[in-house]
């Protein structure tokens, strides 16, 4: 059955009030314009500067963001910064407005790349970057030293016009910076003291970027996990397991030296201490005794028989209390033997 396609085309109009689903003709295209043409005053002449004005009109505002600034150059030329919100500047092709984010805290990975952000975190294999992290130590070790800067841009006119690649010459800056801190670092250091690198690498590359008029601040330095290449794995193990076989055998000499030492000069304080009191008894004893001695000779020399007898009687309250069981016997005694068994019970036993 042949089809009757010009049937087909007025069914089509019909169905959709005139209009068919595809694309309006060349024909039909010139007839509209012709049409306004008629309808416009002043003809197709008119259309013209009014398409221009609308243009230029467009160009000349433009709003800039809340974490940006508008760089306007007037032909090339820096003239100013504008802030965030509506602006003016003149048409395109004498004023051109760049915009720069300057609270916007941009990221450069160096040693590794991370290819999706995310609960899973999907990083480009190491060693597609390797060479970025290998460096050599002060002790002359090598070392794998991934880290990540952190950047927000500071002065946005030295930023786009005083470095031709600014973030060429960012990387570079930041690993140069990097390579000379991890190159007076011992590898131990490098590892365990990783916060205290990044902080004085951050005060280095900051120093860089400010001789070299980047116009970038510095917000933050993140080193990431340290290691050695996989070649010198098994061998850095084993100095790791002396290093700490070492620290051990020092710990437990600490220990034995802080038990035996404190208690040694304890004893020797003691005896020190002991001495010096002993000494100091001793000569105040002796000054004590000459100075009586003194006063005894300056009143035996005012009254000889008076101080001579009482020297004797002091003497003898002294010694006698210590003689025991004392008799006083007559002189023409002569028969002491009696004497002898008084106060004693039968026996010879008290």
């Amino acid at each position: 059955m042949a089809w009757d396609w010009d049937k087909l085309q007025e069914q089509r109009k019909k169905t959709s009030g005139g209009s068919s689903g595809a694309p309006p003709s060349m024909e039909e295209v010139f007839e509209k314009i012709k049409g306004a043409k008629k309808k416009f005053p002043g003809g197709t002449w008119m259309i013209v500067p009014v398409i221009i004005l609308i243009f230029l009109g467009s160009s000349c505002f433009y709003t800039v963001a809340v974490d940006e600034v508008g760089i306007i150059q007037r032909f090339g030329k820096y003239v100013r910064t504008t802030q965030p919100g509506l602006n003016f500047k003149l048409p395109r092709g004498i004023e051109t407005i760049t915009k720069v984010k300057v609270k916007y805290v941009f990221k450069e990975e160096f040693g590794f790349r991370t290819l999706q952000a995310g609960v899973r975190t999907q990083y480009a294999p190491d060693s597609s970057y390797e060479i970025e992290a290998l460096m050599l130590t002060g002790d002359l070790n090598v070392a794998l030293v991934p880290w990540i800067v952190q950047y927000r841009i500071k002065e946005p006119f030295d930023y786009l016009f005083k470095v031709q690649n600014v973030r060429s010459t960012f990387r570079d800056l930041a690993e140069a910076s990097m390579r000379l801190v991890v190159g007076d670092s011992s590898i131990n250091e490098v590892i365990s003291k990783r916060e205290e690198l990044a902080i004085k690498d951050k005060e280095l590359l900051q120093k860089y970027l400010d001789e070299a008029k980047t116009g970038i601040q510095v917000v933050t330095v993140e080193m990431k996990r340290t290691n050695v290449p996989e070649p010198v794995q098994p061998s850095f193990n084993e100095v790791n397991q002396s290093v700490q076989e070492k620290e051990r055998l020092i710990y437990q000499a600490k220990e034995a030296y802080n038990k035996v030492i404190p208690a040694a000069k304890g004893n020797a304080e003691k005896t020190i201490k002991a001495a010096e009191g002993y000494a100091l008894d001793r000569v105040n004893r002796a000054q004590g005794d000459a100075a009586r001695f003194l006063d005894l000779y300056a009143a035996y020399a005012k009254a000889e028989d008076v101080t001579r007898r009482r020297l004797y009687l002091e003497a003898m309250e002294v010694i006698l209390p210590k003689l025991g069981d004392k008799y006083v016997v007559d002189a023409d005694q002569k028969n002491l033997l009696p004497l002898l068994t008084l106060g004693k019970p039968e026996g010879g036993k008290k």
